[in-house]
């Protein structure tokens, strides 16, 4: 069974990367998204063990301690992380996970997988990023000023990544990103041991 393939995707905070991925995993069922743990508080709407596994800062520490984390970084105060034993075990099902990471994160994981693919969502401006965040009403004033200027930190970092897509219009955002899926599959790296599967490339005859 081939490997599945590692998908990070970045974005400022409020660039619809969630909205984004989400609809990606209805749409494909090969694609699944990683729970990642967090000591930040749950939001209304989440679930533990289904948006994220919220942990204190004790407990992530001593995961840390333990070298369990794929990557783990701190981002507005709070730590995240990606549990290594859970990606492994995925990625050996042949299917493909994305990873909703910061381009902190996203540095260590190529480091760790150089065919990892890294997608960056990049907002159409920071006018719209601003509305974006206001209209949430989840943030006081001083953390949208604070996610502002964090914005303008991960924009810089943008060139790191392999694709960029700027969500302007939703579908066209979506159906980009859903194409560099794809794209990833056909990869010569993943269909080559389906061709070797069904030709006998020494012979040249088919099986």
């Amino acid at each position: 069974m081939n490997r599945g393939k590692i998908y990070v995707i970045a974005a400022p905070s409020g660039a619809g990367k969630s909205t984004l991925v989400n609809a990606l995993c209805k749409l494909d069922s090969n694609v699944q998204l990683s729970i990642s743990h967090t000591t930040r508080g749950i939001r209304p709407g989440e679930e533990h063990g289904v948006n994220y596994f919220f942990t204190s800062i004790d407990d992530f520490k001593n995961m840390i301690d333990k070298n369990e984390f794929l990557e783990y970084a701190e981002v507005y105060g709070n730590m995240y992380g990606t549990n290594i034993t859970t990606i492994k075990d995925f990625l050996a099902t042949g299917k493909d996970i994305l990873l909703e990471i910061d381009w902190q994160g996203a540095r260590q994981i190529r480091k760790l997988f150089n065919d990892a693919v890294l997608i960056f969502i990049a907002p159409p401006s920071l006018e719209i990023l601003e509305k974006r965040l206001r209209d949430r009403k989840t943030d006081s004033q001083e953390v949208i000023e604070k996610r502002l200027a964090l914005a303008r930190e991960d924009m810089a970092h943008a060139a790191e990544f392999d694709y960029i897509i700027i969500n302007d219009d939703f579908d066209t955002a979506l159906q980009d990103l859903c194409s560099i899926i794809r794209a990833g599959r056909n990869k010569t790296a993943r269909k080559l041991e389906i061709i070797k599967q069904k030709f006998d490339l020494n012979s040249g005859k088919e099986l």
